[in-house]
């Protein structure tokens, strides 16, 4: 990353990151299988509509395990530049890992928090899927996300919209608030949440607030992979996501139901549609477009 002009490092974790790195980062890891091949639907649908052109120069904020930078660095080609930029060590070897195997040349990887990361405003496109409903701030983050680009550049943000138009995940934490306790105010959590976003109005207010012009929203609704069996679909909603965090914070509580949650779990996820690669439920995401001003 040396040879090539882009933001440095940045040390000093908030609590935030340290959350991720220390709890969140190896359940997102065991369940890698569903967090990226379940996607593949939102990707296909959403990927070929992408404002970005060969030669462009791009940052994937929130890249994750880096398919999406390394998906991104298919489009710009080799005269393009793709960045992608996590809070997490062990997701990023990921990418790292992957680009060595493809040898793209045109993908990089670099650890940061993107609220205090200083961008040299030299991109074309910013892209985010499925990473923004997190920012503790979202107004400061993604404000310094417009910062990355150059005057007229597109940001571009995938989020969930609503519980209700999400049963992978509401459905599952439903369940399980009928056995335990909502989480109480001090607990330790990944951020604002996989539903912080899907308000127009209010993601609206938050890019007009951090300069951002043209805002619009595209609805994309697809199917998405929950599990391989029905024991890797409760197992998954336990780990991760609401109802994972409603057993976590549970702690002993959560523990001694767990035969009763997980039978339920079983009985709700066993009604579901079955494909080839295993359990689908429905899902809705919002694609959120801006402009940075000329």
């Amino acid at each position: 990353m040396s040879e090539n002009k882009g933001p440095t490092e940045t040390t000093g974790d908030t609590e935030f990151v340290e959350f991720w790195n220390e709890i969140l980062v190896p359940k997102f890891i065991k369940f890698k299988h569903i967090l990226v091949d379940g996607l593949t639907h939102h990707s296909d649908a959403i990927f070929p509509t992408l404002k970005v052109k060969k030669g462009d120069n791009v940052l994937d904020v929130g890249c994750g395990f880096g398919d999406t930078a390394l998906k991104l660095a298919d489009l710009v080609g080799p005269s393009g530049r793709v960045l992608g930029i996590d809070c997490c060590d062990a997701f990023l070897d990921y990418g790292r890992k992957e680009e060595r195997k493809k040898n793209q040349g045109n993908a990089y990887f670099l650890r940061g928090d993107v609220i205090s990361m200083p961008f040299e405003g030299d991109n074309d496109f910013v892209f985010s899927r499925f990473g923004t409903m997190f920012f503790p701030n979202p107004v400061a983050a993604l404000k310094n996300m417009r910062t990355a680009l150059k005057p007229g550049g597109t940001m571009t943000h995938i989020v969930w919209r609503t519980p209700e138009d999400n049963p992978w995940l509401y459905m599952a934490k439903e369940i399980v608030l009928g056995f335990l306790p909502p989480p109480g105010e001090d607990a330790r959590t990944c951020g604002p949440g996989p539903f912080s976003m899907a308000d127009k109005e209010l993601v609206t207010a938050m890019m007009t607030a951090a300069g951002y012009e043209n805002i619009s929203f595209k609805r994309v609704d697809a199917p998405v992979l929950v599990g391989k069996t029905v024991k890797d679909a409760i197992d998954f909603q336990l780990t991760l996501g609401p109802a994972g965090e409603v057993f976590r914070e549970a702690g002993v509580q959560a523990e001694e139901k767990r035969v009763e949650i997980e039978a339920a779990l079983g009985k709700a996820i066993g009604e579901q549609k079955k494909e080839r690669d295993g359990i689908v439920m429905a899902s809705s995401s919002w694609v959120i477009s801006a402009t940075n001003p000329t």
